[in-house]
């Protein structure tokens, strides 16, 4: 029994494939595809801080994609041998939510965490507060 399983049963069909079932959604036709105000993505399933839209990009893969996690601590990778391919897969750390995909052909070099939209909740910047997050506004200060 997982300490989640309560909020895993809150998931919707396509939630659940992906992050319980290793699943992919459909590319373009995806929630967070095309948002790009300031907040940041959280799992689903475990509500553990992963992503900044600091650091997203449109790599017109037709999936959210990201430079860098927030905290590296709250990812996981594993090898992923499935579909013919040799994929490294990420994973949230505490929730242990199949998240999708990180390569090697970011923008500059960096990394790509390209991420299912239905392992995520995006919580806009105004909202953070509100919903717990306000140790994360630090993101989105202006430097001087």
């Amino acid at each position: 029994m997982s300490k989640y399983d309560k909020e895993i049963k809150k998931l919707n069909p396509i939630q659940f494939f992906v992050t319980q079932q290793n699943g992919t959604e459909k590319p373009y036709d995806n929630e967070y595809n095309k948002e790009f105000r300031d907040g940041i993505y959280v799992d689903v399933v475990s509500k553990e801080v992963l992503f900044s839209s600091k650091d997203k990009f449109d790599a017109h893969c037709g999936w959210p994609s990201f430079i860098n996690p927030i905290n590296k601590d709250n990812i996981k990778t594993n090898m992923d041998i499935s579909h013919g391919m040799i994929r490294t897969e990420v994973r949230s750390k505490e929730g242990n939510s199949h998240l999708g995909h990180v390569f090697d052909d970011g923008p500059n070099g960096n990394l790509r965490y390209c991420i299912n939209s239905a392992s995520l909740i995006f919580i806009p910047k105004e909202e953070m507060i509100d919903k717990g997050y306000k140790d994360y506004l630090y993101l989105f200060e202006e430097s001087k």
